[in-house]
């Protein structure tokens, strides 16, 4: 195996677009995952290609990102936005696919790193019919998640036959928190490697922007109070819990509070529907001229909403690492999120935010008073949430760790064919 066939890799994110524009349907932290994953294994000299599933026919079927990293758009069903649950009818097409690039493109990858259980049966497919080593990042497990869900789809045992099947077959699992690991052991198999490698975001990114220069460029008053969500619109994400713990807080007839709830949605798909459900709910409870909807936030506005609050929630019923929590804490911004998942790897109570159990208005309600009422904790904790940003949470460290194990399982891998043919 030369060099170049040694170093090159595929990232699999099926239903996760690494080129869409993050905030939209079904676009979240698994998209900004792979992309900045890819992109940082590049800039260390890996070949990357980036596979998703094309859902729209005026998509881009390749996007460039930055030298040898890429994201190719599969066609596996129609080319056309399909929830997540569905996409796996067309994993087959999908693996007939990108087989099809690869023998086009005469590329011959050494190592696949799949995201998420759809993609995850994908690589466990490719690993039988090509014999190479396969890393599996679960983004989200089905055994934690449909325990905070009231209705259990029909996919549920498919989705867990795959997930075992997962860990107990491919070369290594990459836990993104101590969390994660031990879910892994206690609900899903003691069989399988893992290795715990963290999510990490753009530290040159966030940070740079003060509150003043924040708030002046958003058009809200240096004195506000602010209060922040950014992220998709779903109920899992917990956001009527945060709305319920701002109508309960102490600052609720405040004239300076300010409620931002930051994200994309599509009228008529789920996300708009939920978002509409949240809209309700505000003015329900009479706090619309408090609440500002933003709609999707790229990427050159989010430091601005991260520094110009006083507080970001997190109020997911569950979550695997958190995105939006490092992100938040990169910008200097403390964090109250929910006392669950990757989130209690993330934020470290009472240094960099507070944790509150998931669903619990009171508590969420103590907690984001606490911070508002507080001026100078809140600026202690968000400089010590900065230092751990800065220590633990880099996409190049991250790039760099992934480095290291696609290293060891390619090489093992070179090893035992040699074994073979000899």
């Amino acid at each position: 195996m030369n060099k170049k066939q040694f170093k090159s890799i595929a990232l699999i994110s099926v239903h996760g677009d690494p080129a869409v524009e993050i905030g939209s349907e079904e676009a979240g932290g698994q998209n900004v995952y792979v992309r900045h994953v890819g992109e940082e294994l590049a800039r260390q000299g890996w070949r990357v290609d980036m596979f998703t599933r094309a859902s729209g026919a005026e998509q881009p079927k390749i996007v460039e990102h930055a030298p040898n990293c890429r994201t190719i758009r599969l066609t596996a069903g129609p080319e056309e936005f399909v929830p997540r649950d569905e996409i796996f009818g067309y994993r087959h097409q999908f693996v007939e696919a990108l087989l099809k690039f690869a023998e086009k493109e005469d590329i011959n990858y050494s190592l696949i790193h799949t995201n998420y259980w759809i993609s995850g049966w994908v690589g466990l497919e490719l690993k039988r019919r090509l014999s190479l080593p396969i890393v599996h990042t679960y983004h989200s497990l089905g055994a934690v998640k449909y325990k905070s869900v009231s209705t259990i789809p029909m996919i549920a045992s498919t989705r867990l036959k795959v997930e075992k099947d997962c860990l107990e077959n491919d070369d290594r699992i990459v836990a993104t928190s101590p969390q994660e690991q031990e879910h892994m052991r206690s609900l899903v198999s003691t069989k399988g490697k893992i290795s715990i490698v963290p999510c990490g975001t753009d530290i040159e990114h966030y940070g740079a922007i003060s509150r003043e220069t924040a708030r002046r460029t958003l058009g809200i008053a240096c004195d506000a109070k602010v209060v922040l969500y950014v992220g998709r619109f779903d109920k899992r994400k917990g956001i009527e819990t945060l709305v319920r713990a701002v109508n309960a807080s102490q600052w609720r007839d405040d004239p300076n509070l300010v409620l931002l709830i930051g994200g994309g949605s599509r009228p008529g798909q789920s996300d708009g529907i939920e978002r509409e459900r949240i809209e309700e709910i505000v003015d329900e409870l009479g706090l619309t001229e408090k609440t500002r909807f933003p709609g999707r936030i790229g990427e050159e506005q989010l430091p601005f909403y991260y520094a110009a609050a006083d507080v970001c929630v997190v109020p997911s019923h569950y979550e695997p690492f958190g995105l939006v929590a490092i992100e938040a804490m990169a910008s200097g911004t403390p964090v109250v999120a929910s006392d669950v998942g990757g989130l209690q790897f993330t934020v470290v109570p009472e240094e960099t935010g507070l944790l509150a159990p998931p669903k619990d208005v009171e508590s969420f309600a103590r907690a984001i008073d606490r911070i508002l009422s507080d001026p100078q904790w809140r600026d202690r904790l968000g400089e010590n949430a900065r230092r751990r940003v800065e220590e633990k949470f880099s996409w190049g460290g991250v790039a760099s760790q992934l480095g290291i194990i696609y290293t060891q399982l390619i090489e093992k891998s070179v090893v035992s064919l040699g074994s073979v043919s000899a």
